[in-house]
């Protein structure tokens, strides 16, 4: 390979050519159509990302393959990240359905539906850590827990890639943002990260570990630094952690022009010192912003950068695009579909559906106000997102099918036995009032015999470049929501959000909430199957709602101050917590609701204490004492008493979600090794510490009665003194 070639394997442009993605990054054509083609026949651009469609991308390929010296087939990329033209539930939303194996299936079916128009390679699933939800890009993750998250970047790689990457369905996933990305400070995107490095390994780092031993071949740059070293040069990071300490055999994409904001960042001088910074450290591809392509060459030939280092990153790519079968069948995934539906769209609808309504978390219902009757009662449906079709599917959505989409009132009208029994209001707008809107909501909400309140966030409030400081409802709709609930008919609060919120007294006030995010596709009929009961609500909360958005980073696996908070004692003086509310979440980690009651027997430890190479057998009984069938999610947490470093006062560490039908029981049984306890020490090695441990068997973070083990000391086998060691006195004298 020439030096040219060799350079162009490591820049990814914006596909200027195929029908693209707008308005999702700025500036996206700095190359026109026919520089790119031109590009392309030199054999001096690697990649293309967010342009569509199979037969133009058979024909692009056609050029690199056929029209450049090598013939070494493009990588053709997007940002799928929850569906392509169905769109599923945003990831935060997914996740709370504490089901990764139904992430793995939504993932496949984006995968299916993604390579059958001419992609290969998606910039999903985002594995961040969310403790701060004032973060815009909250929306995307899932959630503030690393054991949860671990768990679903394992099945949304298994879910993108497949079991055959060179399968033209397969469609090579990217764990992004490496790292620590959801721990900008002040919950302010692109922000700097100031983290211990304990923090780093313990919370931030494991879920790209779980998404590369799943499989993962590429892994996304972030923009933020960490400890003052941007993550794009960060060696330590793409070298030293991924590469020396992981093993990890692909290739590092930046994110979008991360590279070049090495200038603004104050890390490099100039775009040649970006991308010098940038390659010795460890990033193989360059998005967009044209560093590699402007100053590689001469760098290489001023010695700055050896040429080793060069092939290095060129091999990877390489590799990974041998291992996807490019160079075997350059046009896989490229084949143009037959004219007509798609022959999945049916059960990629019903999928959408069940996803959608698995997602949803309930998070009270006060005298059982729901479900709702399809018959015999007259319903309001208020608020701006009644009938709304703009902000169903939610941040990240940029080729989805809108003609699909099922709005809540469509929904809810199908499912009732007389549409005509349900009246709609808008109240008020996404965030203006409406003249008479108010009005017009109250009259609805007195003629009614319950009324479901439609509120939240609009997509646009959500997702990159989305930071909030107060994480409310906009004040129109609060002001709507506040009448509407004081009117005195009884209120369903259908909250739709890409975030934890901070709900005021007047929302708290109404007796069902339902928690429905952007769920995408099938919104309005996954809404209404709970509403009306067909389903009971199985969701749970990844995240916690806080009492105030002053409360800002709060997550449940905090640690203990010495003068620590202790619920029910009201604002005691001289302890952790703010004058205005408790130290405490309004919602916690793991809650939620269903149409029935489950009650948990007594924990039943195998033993007292748990062998040091051995294993700790838990079990309890979990029984539906209620009326209708539903589904729980048993969670597991630890805390460890004493340590060396002070831990959480609770950690999530294992969870099964059981379907009880009404007075059925099952014993729900986890099994804890001393790798469940272990945590980085003050010298950042990986530490088990024999101990008191306290476990809890709940339905939440902050719900259950602990009990006790320890750990046990490691004791080295005791064994004979073998016949030819002298006594030690007769070795005293010499």
């Amino acid at each position: 390979m020439t030096l040219q070639e060799k350079i162009g394997q490591l820049s990814v442009l914006a596909d200027s050519i195929r029908p693209f993605a707008f308005d999702v990054n700025p500036d996206s054509f700095q190359w026109g159509p026919q520089r790119t083609r031109e590009l392309i026949q030199a054999g001096e651009v690697g990649a293309l990302f967010n342009g569509v469609g199979a037969a133009e991308g058979r024909e692009l390929q056609r050029i690199a393959v056929e029209e450049s010296r090598l013939g070494i087939p493009l990588l053709l990329g997007a940002d799928v990240i929850h569906g392509m033209r169905t769109v599923f539930p945003i990831p935060l939303g997914e996740a709370a359905s504490f089901e990764p194996e139904l992430a793995e299936r939504t993932a496949r079916a984006a995968a299916i539906e993604a390579t059958r128009e001419g992609l290969h390679w998606t910039f999903a699933p985002v594995v961040d850590i969310a403790r701060d939800q004032r973060w815009g890009r909250v929306a995307e993750t899932t959630g503030e827990d690393t054991f949860l998250a671990c768990a679903f970047a394992r099945a949304r790689v298994r879910g993108f890639q497949g079991p055959d990457l060179t399968a033209d369905d397969s469609l090579l996933a990217t764990p992004k943002h490496f790292a620590a990305y959801g721990a900008v400070a002040a919950g302010l995107d692109y922000n700097t990260v100031d983290l211990a490095p304990q923090t780093l390994f313990d919370v931030h780092l494991p879920p790209f570990k779980a998404a590369i031993d799943a499989g993962a071949l590429t892994v996304m740059s972030s923009f933020n630094d960490i400890n003052g070293v941007p993550a794009t040069a960060n060696r330590e990071l793409l070298t030293g952690i991924l590469r020396e300490q992981w093993g990890f055999e692909g290739f590092v994409v930046s994110d979008y022009t991360s590279d070049f904001e090495l200038i603004e960042h104050g890390f490099a001088a100039d775009e040649k010192h970006a991308a010098q910074l940038s390659l010795d450290a460890g990033l193989d591809m360059s998005m967009q912003s044209g560093v590699y392509m402007d100053h590689l060459q001469a760098l290489v030939e001023e010695g700055k950068v050896a040429t080793a280092t060069l092939d290095t990153a060129v091999r990877r790519i390489l590799s990974v695009k041998a291992r996807m079968g490019l160079f075997d069948n350059p046009y896989r995934s490229l084949t143009a579909p037959p004219p007509g539906p798609a022959p999945y769209l049916d059960a990629h609808d019903a999928l959408a559906r069940d996803a959608a309504r698995r997602s949803v978390v309930m998070l009270k219902n006060d005298g059982e106000t729901l479900p709702l009757r399809k018959s015999g009662q007259r319903i309001a449906l208020i608020g701006p997102f009644a009938r709304d079709r703009e902000n169903l599917a939610g941040c990240w959505n940029i080729f989805g099918d809108s003609s699909r989409e099922i709005d809540l009132e469509t929904g809810l009208r199908a499912a009732l036995a007389d549409p005509a029994s349900l009246q709609v209001v808008d109240g008020c707008g996404m965030e203006e009032a409406i003249d008479g809107g108010i009005e017009a909501a109250l009259a609805a909400a007195r003629g009614a015999d319950a009324v479901l309140l439609a509120v939240g966030e609009p997509t646009r409030y959500t997702g990159e470049a989305q930071s909030r400081t107060q994480i409310v409802l906009p004040a129109a709709q609060q002001a709507l929501a506040e009448a509407v609930i004081g009117a005195g008919t009884p209120v369903i609060v259908l909250l739709r959000n890409g975030r934890a919120l901070a709900l005021s007294p007047a929302l708290q006030a109404a007796p069902a909430i339902l928690v429905t995010w952007f769920l995408g596709t099938q919104t309005g009929h996954a809404v209404a199957d709970l509403v009306f009961g067909d389903h009971s609500p199985s969701g749970r909360l990844p995240i916690s709602f806080p009492h105030d958005s002053g409360q800002q980073p709060y997550y449940y696996n905090h640690t203990s101050s010495g003068r620590p908070y202790q619920p029910g004692t009201g604002l005691e003086a001289f302890r952790t917590r703010w004058r205005e509310t408790a130290n405490t979440a309004l919602y916690p980690f793991g809650h939620g609701l269903g149409y029935t009651r489950f009650e948990y027997g007594a924990v039943e430890l195998s033993a007292a204490g748990l062998e040091w190479d051995g294993r700790l057998q838990v079990r309890a009984r979990i029984a539906n004492v209620g009326q209708r069938p539903g589904e729980e999610v048993v969670q597991l947490y630890l805390r460890d008493r004493v340590a060396s470093r002070v831990r959480p006062i609770r950690e999530f560490k294992g969870f099964q979600k059981i379907a009880l039908a009404p007075g059925e029981s099952r014993v729900v049984e986890f099994v804890l090794t001393r790798a469940d306890l272990e945590f980085r020490g003050v010298d950042n090695r990986l530490v088990a510490e024999p101990g008191w441990f306290d476990l809890w068997v709940a339905p939440s973070a902050d719900a259950g009665e602990p009990v006790a083990f320890e750990l046990l000391a490691f004791e080295r086998p005791a064994f004979e003194r073998p016949a030819f060691e002298r006594p030690a006195a007769d070795a005293d004298q010499g």
